[in-house]
């Protein structure tokens, strides 16, 4: 993380409270997670450099900055336009080749590009998606917040033999996913 220059994907007048460990606001009722929960989202992924993940919820494109350098191909999704729009123009400045951003609803996943040997939600749906599940490799790892607000938990899914293992993790607040309609 500590090569990822936070700073360049918080909006400009925030860029002093880049570090500091809470969510900010991106725009759009969006916002860019606390450092500590997108290191602990990582860590739990188990990033490495062989896989190929896929992230719902781009928003400012620092969770995919921050897996392009521990894996070999990140696809990330974000259904606000604007913010894939500009998430990609950060990632190309910076110099992020392996990361390819998509403006699209992500609790469809990106079946185009499946399967994935992971996957990392940071958004929060009321269940986990079948679409994200059917798309995750045999073997594979899902990080996602599942709840309404004020009553998520973050889940570690791992599937194994065709079935999924679902193990909550730790309470967390993320902004709800919303669906194209």
């Amino acid at each position: 993380m500590g090569a990822v220059p936070r700073e360049k994907f918080v909006p400009k007048e925030l860029r002093n409270s880049a570090y500091d460990d809470r969510p900010l606001p991106i725009g759009y009722g969006q916002t860019i997670s606390q450092p500590f929960i997108v290191a602990f989202m990582t860590e739990q992924l188990q990033p490495k450099k062989n896989q190929r993940v896929l992230e719902i919820g781009t928003g400012s494109g620092y969770q995919a900055a921050v897996l392009s350098d521990l894996v070999a191909e990140v696809y990330t999704i974000e259904i606000v336009r604007p913010l894939a729009q500009r998430a990609e123009a950060v990632l190309r400045e910076l110099g992020y080749k392996n990361v390819q951003v998509k403006a699209g609803d992500g609790y469809k996943g990106w079946p185009e590009h499946a399967p994935f040997d992971a996957i990392i939600v940071t958004a929060a749906p009321d269940h986990v998606p079948q679409p994200l599940v059917e798309q995750l490799i045999e073997g594979g790892r899902m990080v996602i917040p599942v709840g309404e607000s004020g009553s998520q938990k973050l889940y570690l899914l791992e599937k194994q033999a065709g079935q999924v293992k679902q193990t909550a993790v730790i309470p967390v607040r993320f902004v709800p996913l919303t669906r194209e309609r």
